[in-house]
């Protein structure tokens, strides 16, 4: 099931516009937690692709600050505030990062963002994991300040096509000079499932981050599993890539 491939065993598909009118709604999103849809979770987290590339994404370096997008309840947050560094990630559910929390054993505080009605920041007791709850789109309003890393799983693909734009450019401006950015994306045929995940091209990263990022496919692996098969497709794989400074 992990088996490793070049980038050039896998082909690009040429319907990538079928799916740029698919869209979720953000309550959409908070009812897959409610409901239990959360196959995008990993219990054990993202560990083989993660924990073998981990060097190169850290770099030897302490006391980075990390960024999760659609963090979810990713355990990996967790990994790497105990490596000593500072986590922050955003995501739409609060049940999902009250969980996070309570599997997690942390325990924490919570706040109102006061330039986000209605929105809440979620903080461990020992204060190196900060988790907002409020759309991606809004966090730019906060003082959430510039990151050195970001590990994006689970999120790019999750973002509504049509507003894949608006978040490279929340992505490109959390960056500090010097940035790493771990970017995972899945290639399967979008004409036989609709998404989310979406399938997202390496054409279509070049577009959106290209202007400021190079971009480096570390891995392509197979994760294909039985539950894909509802999906009407019979391959699927996931793409690693590190985004850089130009």
């Amino acid at each position: 099931m992990d088996t490793a491939k070049t980038s050039l065993d896998i082909k690009e598909y040429p319907d990538t516009e079928v799916q740029k009118n698919q869209a979720l709604t953000l309550e959409e999103w908070q009812d897959k937690w409610v409901n239990r849809k959360i196959g995008f979770h990993q219990e054990q987290g993202h560990h083989r692709l993660l924990k073998k590339y981990l060097d190169t994404f850290l770099k030897g370096e302490s006391g980075l600050r990390v960024f999760f997008p659609l963090c979810g309840k990713a355990v990996e947050m967790k990994w790497f505030a105990d490596l000593g560094h500072t986590v922050v990630g955003v995501e739409i559910s609060e049940l999902g990062i009250r969980e996070f929390f309570a599997e997690q054993n942390l325990s924490y505080s919570e706040e109102q963002i006061t330039e986000i009605p209605g929105a809440k920041m979620f903080k461990s007791s020992s204060g190196n994991i900060s988790l907002y709850c409020c759309s991606i789109f809004d966090l730019p309003r906060t003082n959430i300040g510039k990151f050195d890393r970001i590990w994006d799983r689970g999120a790019l693909v999750a973002i509504n096509p049509g507003d894949r734009e608006c978040y490279a450019d929340v992505m490109l401006s959390l960056l500090r000079k010097g940035f790493q950015y771990l970017l995972a994306v899945l290639y399967y045929d979008p004409t036989k499932h609709a998404g989310p995940p979406f399938y997202v091209p390496e054409a279509e990263i070049k577009r959106l981050f290209g202007t400021i990022c190079s971009t480096h496919c570390l891995e392509t692996v197979d994760v294909f599993e039985e539950r894909h098969i509802s999906w009407g497709i019979d391959c699927i794989f996931e793409k690693l890539y590190l985004l850089t400074e130009k």
